[in-house]
């Protein structure tokens, strides 16, 4: 479920997300905020099922003025008396792991991270897991007894409080953080799945700033252990951020990688 919305609330404002259950879920609290007839504001892109939205909306309750630009649309709602049952988003339980509408792979393991955990082995020390997400990862690195600390950094508040669920070990440390910003270390193991999306665009530059960072963040003798679709071309930022790399899988698309000697940038 996403973080509550304060209340009560002169007017409330939504943007709409790529995840349909998360914008419902969101115009459900901001209803229930400003109270029935109160004012909702709605933005939101095209990309991401404005047109749909505001289609269901007009079904549902007065809706004023459509402004549009940039491929996006922005309206005012009135707050209904009621909104439809399923629009509040509960979250779940997928294999085991609490995961909520709009994190990703919300329906469960994806195969990227399920083939990394193949190939988390002699893992010790202090590890970070950048972009822990709701912390499928963090929980099998934990199983590891030689590990004294994990490190969650995860952007997504919402995916952050999943992982909080998840991952019910004293060694879990939780930062609610960008990663690609991320200050902490130094590590001895840093692991990864990098996003490579921004909205719904491939942006490879993404997961490029997940290596340079994991580089500043490891020990001189630190690893970095990652997957990544085989199509995303991180093998020139890997060999200018590390002495040495090795693809030790390669398997449904996915690629798993360690690099080692990290190559210390002048600051």
């Amino acid at each position: 479920m996403a973080s509550e919305i304060d209340g009560p609330a002169e007017a409330a404002v939504v943007f709409a997300t790529r995840a349909k259950a998360l914008t419902h879920d969101l115009l459900a609290q901001a209803a229930a905020a400003v109270g029935a007839g109160g004012p909702i504001i709605v933005d939101g892109a095209k990309a991401d099922g404005i047109d749909s939205l505001l289609k269901r909306l007009r079904g549902i309750t007065q809706v004023g003025e459509v402004f549009s630009k940039a491929h996006g649309k922005c309206f005012q709602i009135t707050a209904p008396q009621t909104l439809p049952d399923d629009w509040r988003a509960l979250p779940r339980d997928v294999d085991g792991f609490r995961t909520a509408p709009g994190v990703f792979s919300a329906d469960g393991v994806d195969p990227g991270s399920a083939l990394l955990v193949a190939h988390l082995d002699a893992l010790s020390g202090r590890v970070c897991d950048l972009g822990a997400g709701w912390g499928y990862l963090s929980s099998h690195i934990l199983a590891q007894s030689a590990v004294t600390e994990v490190t969650l950094v995860e952007a997504e508040a919402l995916a952050l409080d999943c992982a909080r669920v998840n991952v019910a070990d004293p060694r879990a440390r939780f930062h609610w953080a960008d990663a690609t910003r991320w200050e902490g270390g130094p590590y001895d193991a840093v692991v990864m799945n990098p996003p490579f999306h921004t909205g719904r665009k491939a942006d490879p530059a993404l997961g490029r700033s997940f290596v340079q960072v994991a580089s500043r963040l490891l020990t001189p003798r630190g690893r970095l252990i990652m997957v990544a679709n085989r199509h995303l071309p991180y093998e020139a930022t890997l060999a200018e951020s590390f002495g040495d790399t090795m693809v030790r899988a390669d398997q449904g698309g996915y690629k798993v990688i360690e690099a080692t000697r990290p190559k210390r940038r002048p600051t």
